[in-house]
């Protein structure tokens, strides 16, 4: 305690979105006290590590929606309320989409949420690798929520997303909601051809869009004469590295050839299988494996035709 009577303390601040969360999230502060004659009362909050909950950020208003909560900042330069109730629409859109798919097993319900800035967007990521600020939405873990706890959120950027069509909204909101339902059903060990592709796949699904449409950088490529050789690595699709938008529409190339070839269902039955067991040492022998039990042929075969459909672009 200083001269003025003034102390440091840390707590943990702890909050549930009831109907959203399932274990209550949790923020650390840093509190400053001040003794004064009627006892200590708090003069200062503020964050103290990790991401900060969205009203640290400003005025936060809610838009609801019939399975879907729009939490917002308000900015001078935007129409918070009309920006929330719009994403709440679409958020019970994809909700329906992923469970029409998906089925019930999951929780379903989608927690938007969306700053005013894409500085804010930055900062409730809490990552500053490059390429994060061009995406229009991620799912994220509620911070202190336990690894099988259904407590995601879906961070919107509000700058990449305003620039969106109607559509690519709708799809980039539906894209997140897979992401969400699937929790359960995705490990450190899927690969992240499979999960970006599914999510991808279920966005895009019944949009009556050609492949083309959908995998326009793809199509460029192969136009070009640049074709890929394997499906995409997991790096090739993290945030800021070379050729993402490629890699994403290989995933989903590759992800609507199962659902063409062998039924949407499959394509749920081998994701979900995907996370049920540990590859061990060799991920590409146990995805072999796997693609022969569920699919019937292995994964070099499926890689074979796979590189057919990528052709194919060419036109």
């Amino acid at each position: 305690m200083d001269r003025a009577g003034r102390s440091t303390a840390t707590a943990e601040l702890t909050v549930t979105v009831t109907g959203y969360d399932e274990q209550p999230v949790v923020h650390p502060r840093r509190l400053t006290l001040l003794r004064t004659a009627g006892g200590p009362r708090i003069e200062r909050e503020e964050g103290a590590g990790g991401p900060p909950p969205l009203w640290d950020l400003g005025t936060v208003g809610a838009a609801a929606g019939a399975r879907c909560l729009v939490l917002g900042v308000d900015g001078a330069d935007t129409d918070g309320p009309a920006a929330r109730a719009g994403a709440a629409v679409v958020g019970d859109r994809a909700v329906s989409a992923v469970e029409a798919l998906w089925g019930s097993s999951w929780a379903g319900r989608l927690l938007l949420e969306l700053p005013a800035t894409g500085e804010q967007f930055a900062r409730l990521l809490a990552d500053d690798r490059p390429g994060w600020s061009d995406l229009a939405a991620v799912t994220v873990s509620a911070p202190g929520a336990p690894l099988h706890a259904p407590a995601d959120r879906v961070l919107v950027n509000p700058e990449v997303y305003a620039r969106l069509s109607d559509f690519g909204r709708q799809v980039v909101v539906t894209h997140e909601a897979v992401h969400v339902a699937t929790r359960a059903d995705t490990r450190a060990w899927t690969p992240l051809w499979l999960s970006e592709g599914v999510a991808d796949w279920t966005g895009y699904r019944d949009s009556g869009r050609t492949a083309r449409q959908i995998a326009p950088e793809l199509a460029r490529d192969v136009a070009a004469g640049r074709l890929p050789v394997a499906l995409p690595a997991d790096a090739a699709l993290t945030a800021g590295g070379e050729g993402l938008a490629q890699a994403y529409e290989q995933s989903w190339l590759a992800c609507d050839l199962i659902a063409r070839r062998y039924g949407p269902q499959r394509l749920v039955a081998l994701y979900r299988a995907a996370g049920a067991a540990a590859p061990g040492a060799d991920r590409e022998a146990w995805l072999d494996g796997l693609f022969r039990d569920r699919l019937g042929l292995g994964l070099a075969e499926f890689t074979r035709l796979w590189l057919a459909e990528v052709r194919a672009l060419a036109g």
